[in-house]
């Protein structure tokens, strides 16, 4: 039995969270489960409410969680505003490190994909990763699940209009990479593949025209399918997750072995 109930307007207010505008024009973002909300917390994240299923009722967490199981916890929480990612004096620290690896993601439509990256940036030590003002946006509900808490760690930031975050970038030093199929195999570069920023694109489209005007070198994972029927192209998650593996395991390859 629900210990206290939420008003019609509360419920009303918390389900439009489920759209950027209200997302935007609030400062907030739901965040269910919870390992999703410890992580929220742990991270030093500002957890505005936290509403419990055994308190307001199965019913009512129903109503205003996004999930197809309602989850024991559901939390509102502030969208973080700090650091500018972007800037020309950021970019300059960054390219000062010994191995930094950006990720820059043009017109990333689907959810899952995009959380998924997310989690993969931090999985690999992606220093940042970069949007495209088209990308969706990373507070959706289906994208902050998707990044199973990687969100809350992960430097990500949108820029407008990434093409020129992508030029501050080049004019400190980092090269720029752009997956294409007409790029040369990812696993026999003529140059190591250390340090640098990424260029990922659309699920369906690829990369557009100006993006890869910017791109210094193209790479191509290569298909190792035995069937001249199979698929056509790696899903942009998984290739993202191919590059940043490849990037590190050349860095970590081409260190002395003593170090390793």
């Amino acid at each position: 039995m629900a210990s206290f109930s939420l008003s019609a307007s509360r419920i009303k207010f918390i389900r439009s969270l489920s759209r950027k505008k209200e997302r935007e024009e609030s400062g907030l973002f739901v965040v269910e489960g919870e390992k999703m909300v410890n992580e929220a917390i742990v991270s030093g994240y500002r957890v505005r409410e936290i509403y419990r299923r055994d308190e307001i009722g199965l019913p009512t967490m129903e109503r205003i969680s996004s999930l197809s199981s309602p989850p024991p916890v559901l939390a509102l929480v502030e969208q973080k505003t700090g650091e500018d990612y972007t800037s020309q004096q950021w970019i300059e620290n960054l390219a000062r490190k010994k191995t930094p690896l950006v990720l820059a993601l043009e017109n990333i439509k689907d959810p899952g994909n995009m959380g998924t990256i997310i989690r993969v940036a931090e999985w690999f030590g992606v220093d940042v990763v970069y949007l495209s003002e088209e990308c969706v946006e990373i507070y959706n509900p289906k994208v902050v699940q998707a990044t199973m808490g990687a969100i809350f760690r992960q430097k990500v930031a949108s820029c407008r209009p990434l093409c020129e975050v992508i030029r501050r970038c080049k004019a400190c030093g980092l090269p720029v990479f752009a997956t294409s199929l007409h790029g040369e195999n990812i696993y026999a570069a003529t140059e190591p593949l250390t340090k640098g920023v990424v260029i990922m694109g659309n699920e369906s489209a690829g990369i557009s025209d100006e993006m890869a005007a910017e791109a210094q070198r193209l790479l191509l994972i290569p298909s190792f399918q035995t069937s001249g029927h199979g698929s056509e192209s790696l899903n942009v998650a998984t290739a993202t997750a191919v590059v940043c593996a490849e990037f590190r395991r050349e860095f970590f390859a081409s260190q002395p072995r003593t170090t390793r």
